[in-house]
């Protein structure tokens, strides 16, 4: 939990932001003043060259200074894009594995928070934190403050409904899918045993989608995992593509394997969080809910955040 009066890392592991954002990035910073705390940003913000706000040494160095300075509490991702994996191998997970910091992030960020898990067995928040800057700000400053400053499970409870089987527990791994997979074949990629897998997508329609799920499958992930849970694929929704991801989930991953699904986690402006690296339990509710129908995760059981 943070406390009033903390500071806060900022960085951009993934595309630099343009210098046209500088003044939503001030709206940020005065957001999080105004909640109490105080945002440090990395010097690798804002574009350089091309989308590069540094070199991956570079950028893996400004998330690391954060990681080796006390007063910062947490650290928080404001970016997204593509490069997010360049700075893998000079990570100090040595560090990241005896500090108490958590690390917040989404989309292209899926690769840092699943290395941090592969390499140390420390949990990540998939979320992006410019979430409070958008059209669904007054609920989103509502949930993140009462998460993060005051011990409650807001930003964490996920509404969720079973499209097959009717339960599945484990430790979550995932987040974007074509994200996730620039781990394939490397060291940074997670045990997959037993494990919920999460999957979300930005871009891509039918072919784009089936060839990750197709990826995924060839890998073996559908022998391994316990479950998935589908986030929003935001594309494939708005071009209200059939088949749709539900049918190809279905399809490739087999009758047998539990499978949720939730608006609650995705690209979308009104997306809340899920702690990679920690366990998962969801079930339905025979008693009270028909098959198909919506429940809430309630995350005060199981995903905390516990100490910073």
């Amino acid at each position: 939990m943070l406390r009033c009066g903390d500071k806060i890392g900022i960085v951009c592991c993934s595309n630099g932001q343009k210098h046209t954002y500088e003044e939503k990035i001030k709206q940020l910073e005065n957001i999080l003043e105004t909640i109490g705390l105080h945002p440090v940003f990395s010097d690798c913000i804002y574009e350089k060259e091309d989308v590069f706000s540094g070199t991956a040494k570079e950028r893996a160095e400004a998330l690391m200074r954060f990681y080796k300075d006390d007063e910062i509490k947490g650290i928080f991702d404001i970016s997204g894009g593509d490069v997010a994996n360049g700075i893998l191998p000079y990570l100090d997970y040595d560090m990241i594995v005896n500090s108490s910091k958590m690390f917040w992030g989404y989309s292209d960020l899926t690769t840092v928070i699943n290395a941090i898990y592969a390499k140390t067995g420390k949990a990540s928040v998939l979320y992006q934190i410019r979430n409070l800057l958008y059209n669904k700000k007054e609920e989103q400053i509502v949930d993140f403050c009462n998460t993060v400053m005051h011990n409650k499970t807001d930003l964490f409870q996920l509404n969720y409904r079973f499209i097959q089987q009717n339960k599945m527990q484990g430790i979550v791994v995932g987040g974007n899918i074509r994200c996730f997979l620039k781990l394939a074949g490397t060291e940074y990629m997670p045990n997959l045993d037993g494990k919920i897998l999460l999957l979300e997508s930005f871009s891509g329609t039918v072919a784009k989608i089936e060839t990750y799920l197709c990826q995924l499958q060839q890998m073996g992930a559908f022998d391994k995992v316990a479950g998935i849970v589908l986030g929003t694929f935001t594309e494939m929704e708005q071009e209200k593509c059939i088949p749709t991801v539900e049918e190809l989930i279905k399809k490739i991953a087999g009758k047998d394997m539990p499978i949720a699904v939730t608006r609650n986690v995705g690209h979308g402006t009104d997306s809340k969080a899920i702690i990679i690296g920690q366990e998962l339990c969801l079930q339905e509710s025979c008693e009270k809910f028909q098959k198909g129908d919506i429940y809430e995760y309630n995350s005060s059981s199981r995903q905390k955040l516990g100490d910073w």
